[in-house]
């Protein structure tokens, strides 16, 4: 128990593994909810144990399908039903957060939709961990927990001790992140244009800085097909790049991103445990953000400031 509530921890089926994590890093054990299915695909999660009065934080990331993100929503509209106190959705990786804009006509705002849909359900607030774009925290109603991946990824790259460190983002519109990373890093920063057909089909990529000689780092929020990624390193290996390592904290890896990243030049492609997947790639190094999350979790039950947690 923290705080005045009591607090309890609950995980959707998709997110089981890095909420039992969690659990184990507050020190509390995972709460006891199940889930009806029906022969139709239809299904009915359901809380286990009493949570009237309670704070209630619930774990599930919405990558697809969307079965995930309706999962949660059904767990919060429980949650409320069964008089919780406060419901507090922990969404380690926000999906359809691509979605955040129209960026051609005639489509929908999907990180909006899924924004209203939450508050719909009942959540009085939002854990969430490198957002695809920073923007979307204004798209709730309800405070919003931003927590960044360089609390982890920071130190590593750190510990690596490269020499002509040089830190890279993937496209322009990471340039704000690669930028934060090059000033708390001290090191150079190059970009990568690229300009797409359609969505994950790069229809050509140019270098904006100079890699000759350098340890490079490329950093994203997010590693899809690894198309972009495995370009980039390629790119960059050709123009004489020294080492080429990607950091990304959600590992996405549809389609053949395995077999991309396996066949590229990077050396290392290090991700987080935001979303579940197999790692068949002795190239890609998962790190936990269970600490992280806890360490947020449980300040927000004791109502305590969660800026310690931000390295930059």
């Amino acid at each position: 128990m923290f705080g005045t509530a009591p607090m309890k921890l609950f995980s959707c089926r998709s997110s089981k593994d890095l909420a039992q994590r969690i659990a184990d890093k507050i020190g509390i054990e995972l709460g006891k909810s199940s889930v009806t299915s029906f022969s139709d695909g239809e299904f009915q999660p359901c809380f286990d144990e009493s949570v009237r009065g309670c704070m209630v934080f619930i774990v599930q990331s919405t990558n697809p399908p969307a079965d995930n993100l309706f999962e949660l929503l059904l767990m919060i509209d429980a949650a409320k039903r069964a008089s919780a106190y406060k419901v507090i959705a922990v969404i380690p990786y926000y999906g359809f957060a691509r979605q955040d804009r129209k960026d051609r006509p005639r489509v929908s705002i999907g990180s909006k939709l899924s924004a209203d849909l939450l508050s719909t359900a009942g959540v009085d607030r939002v854990i969430t961990m490198d957002l695809h774009a920073d923007q979307i925290q204004g798209f709730f109603n309800v405070p919003v927990d931003h927590l960044f991946g360089s609390a982890i990824f920071a130190p590593y790259i750190a510990n690596l001790k490269l020499k002509n460190l040089t830190v890279s983002a993937p496209d322009m519109g990471g340039s704000k992140r690669a930028n934060a990373y090059s000033r708390h890093l001290q090191s150079e920063m190059v970009l990568c244009y690229k300009l797409r057909k359609k969505p994950n089909v790069i229809e050509e990529m140019s270098i904006i800085g100079e890699v000759e000689g350098r340890n490079v780092v490329i950093i994203d929020d997010m590693v899809d097909t690894a198309g972009t990624l495995a370009l980039a390193a390629n790119m960059m290996k050709d123009r004489g790049a020294t080492s080429i390592r990607a950091f990304a904290t959600h590992p996405i890896l549809s389609g053949n991103a395995l077999e991309r990243i396996n066949e590229s030049a990077l050396e290392e492609l290090v991700v987080t445990d935001s979303v579940p997947f197999t790692n068949s790639s002795k190239k890609i190094k998962v790190l936990s953000i269970a600490e992280i999350f806890a360490r947020t979790i449980k300040a927000v039950t004791e109502n305590q400031s969660i800026s310690t947690n931000f390295v930059f």
